[in-house]
């Protein structure tokens, strides 16, 4: 028992009464707490951050399955289930993708790319108007406008705008509608 109460202590060094286990709190007196959103999303996982980003980019940047991802970390000595990996995917992936996205547009990569104009017709609320998007070489989404006109100066807000965003590309390839 006397082992437990000293591992209670560690873990709350501020505040705790013996016999009782009380939450513990996001930060000691006297310092800043975190905002939720800033806490480290691996806390509560057994395997280190590094392992978790490697299988989970290992998956997504190689065309391989979540069972040759597991044997790969096997070879190291790290035992992994294909199961895990699927798991980390689906909860690290959007996060992964995010960090690399605002590295991209903090880093001015967008500049010299491709970029694809469309435009679509959609119906909201059952009245048509015109859905412009902007799609870079590698397919991720620039930019989604939605109109009730189909002309030219709604094509050119939508381009200022995803211009002032990401930079002017090298080319820009179009249905060749006349309003572009």
């Amino acid at each position: 028992m006397a082992w437990v109460a000293q591992q209670i202590r560690e873990a709350f060094p501020w505040g705790t009464v013996p016999g009782v286990v009380r939450a513990k709190r996001l930060a000691p007196p006297g310092e800043v707490p975190q905002r939720l959103g800033m806490q480290n999303p691996f806390r509560y996982f057994n395997r280190s951050p590094e392992i978790i980003r490697l299988a989970v980019m290992m998956y997504v940047r190689f065309p391989l399955s979540l069972l040759q991802v597991e044997d790969l970390p096997s070879g190291r000595g790290i035992d992994i289930c294909h199961e895990t990996v699927q798991f980390w995917w689906n909860r690290f992936g959007p996060l992964f993708a995010a960090e690399l996205r605002k590295g991209r547009v903090h880093r001015h990569w967008y500049s010299n790319w491709r970029w694809y104009l469309d435009e679509v017709f959609v119906r909201i609320n059952g009245k048509t108007c015109y859905l412009w998007h902007a799609v870079d070489h590698e397919g991720e989404v620039l930019g989604v406008f939605a109109t009730k006109r189909r002309d030219r100066r709604a094509a050119l807000r939508f381009l200022k705008r995803v211009m002032k965003r990401y930079g002017r590309p090298a080319s820009v390839v179009t249905d060749r509608l006349a309003s572009y």
